[in-house]
């Protein structure tokens, strides 16, 4: 896969337009001097968690005997879902209500930034083709970067653009992801049969 597909499609799975309500709700009760301390420590924290896995995910899967077929099937439907909530939001979403204290590594961290699905994503790459590290590694930093840029300036980017529009390109990257987790799914199950 090439280095800008990866990073477009690592970002697609990051969804940061997706995630600026739900920040917005979780950081409402932190105080407002606060709040850009938070979000940048809570980024930094989804970077360190998606690097690690971007080391040690291949490990993992040897370890635990899973073949690049069944990983590319399970990515597919990972992202398949994904792109479906996307597309048509339905309840409170993973993270419930905010708490009353401020929040630290959950929810904003994890799951919002670094998820299951970036995680499954990234372990997706470097066992596709693990002799590519730095090039997974620079898309990871981008996607993340471009990410945490719309994140930190989310409050703007909300007022400036309204929730019509975030909501529309939220769908419009959603359908884009449906795509790409549909032929994930069927390089996994040709992968399958092929071997």
């Amino acid at each position: 896969m090439p280095l800008a597909s990866a990073m477009v499609l690592l970002f697609l799975v990051l969804d940061p337009l997706g995630n600026i309500p739900l920040f917005a709700g979780a950081l409402r009760r932190v105080a407002p001097e606060r709040r850009l301390r938070v979000l940048v420590r809570e980024l930094l924290i989804a970077l360190a968690v998606l690097l690690f896995f971007l080391v040690t995910g291949r490990f993992l899967l040897h370890l635990l005997r899973v073949e690049q077929s069944s990983l590319s099937v399970a990515g597919g439907v990972v992202l398949f879902l994904i792109a479906i909530q996307m597309m048509f939001p339905f309840g409170p979403g993973m993270t419930g209500d905010s708490p009353e204290e401020e929040p630290l590594i959950v929810p904003l961290a994890i799951p919002l930034v670094a998820g299951p699905s970036a995680i499954a994503t990234i372990i997706l790459f470097t066992s596709l083709e693990p002799a590519h590290l730095p090039k997974w590694l620079l898309a990871v930093v981008c996607a993340w970067l471009a990410s945490a840029l719309i994140l930190l300036f989310s409050a703007k980017l909300s007022q400036l653009l309204g929730e019509r529009v975030l909501t529309a390109m939220e769908r419009l990257m959603g359908i884009l992801l449906m795509m790409v987790a549909v032929q994930t799914l069927l390089t996994g199950i040709a992968r399958f049969f092929g071997g």
